[in-house]
């Protein structure tokens, strides 16, 4: 038997790129800069008391109502004022405040 030559092994040939060197800055601490004072913020309003101190109002030893009360819930369910209207938190009815007269 004869040995035919057998052509020689293909290495694999790495083609390696050379490797970069990186060359990391020391990381210097965030630097803390003076902040600027904040300016004075502008005053709060005061919000107007709730309660029954808004819904009454005393004269002379008489209690008069300031808001209506609900047509269809009856005494004790005030309606809110929405400015040109007043609505029913329980049962929702709106009544629209007439319009003034300025209006043609």
């Amino acid at each position: 038997m004869s040995k035919k030559a057998e052509p020689p092994k293909k290495e694999a040939a790495k083609k390696e790129a050379p490797k970069k060197v990186v060359e990391e800055e020391p990381k210097e601490p965030p630097k803390t800069e003076a902040k600027p004072e904040k300016a004075a913020k502008p005053e709060k309003k005061k919000k107007q008391e709730k309660g029954v101190f808004t819904l009454y109002k005393l004269e002379n030893d008489k209690v008069s109502r300031l808001r209506p009360t609900c047509e269809r819930c009856g005494t004790g369910y005030f309606m809110a004022d929405h400015g040109n209207r007043y609505t029913c938190g329980h049962c929702g009815f709106t009544r629209y405040k007439h319009a003034e007269s300025g209006h043609a």
